[in-house]
């Protein structure tokens, strides 16, 4: 991010286009400068490959990309996303591919291993964080 950030505010031909952020990147965590990015870069008609987008948002962040995803699934975008976060995988239209030993296989959201890992330590943190602590 921190050179992605940088190539657009020096110009070139990331950064050709006027400055439509918020504030600079170099300003903004993490997380803000990646949703400022999304908000305000991405557009129609386009194809856009994220790896693990998570990493830098809060869960109302992700909440926040799923909306921008929305809009440009709208506006005839196309994403490929590599995630581990059950929020972005819940995205309702999504295509959920796993990547396994025994392939590339289409799983359902509720077959997800990151689904049935966060719901079973939702379910009763205690016991979860017992086995792991014990």
């Amino acid at each position: 991010m921190f050179n992605l950030a940088t190539a657009i505010e020096e110009g070139g031909p990331i950064g050709e286009r006027e400055n439509v952020f918020q504030r600079p990147l170099h300003e903004q965590s993490h997380g803000e400068s990646f949703l400022d990015i999304a908000v305000n870069r991405l557009g129609p008609r386009g194809f856009y490959i994220f790896d693990e987008p998570e990493a830098a948002l809060s869960v109302s962040g992700q909440l926040a990309l799923i909306r921008r995803i929305h809009e440009l699934v709208d506006q005839h975008s196309q994403l490929v996303i590599a995630t581990h976060s059950p929020i972005l995988l819940g995205y309702p239209t999504a295509t959920i591919l796993e990547l396994g030993e025994a392939g590339i296989r289409t799983i359902a959201y509720d077959e997800a291993p990151q689904v049935e890992l966060t719901r079973a330590f939702l379910d009763d943190p205690q016991r979860f964080l017992r086995h792991l602590l014990d």
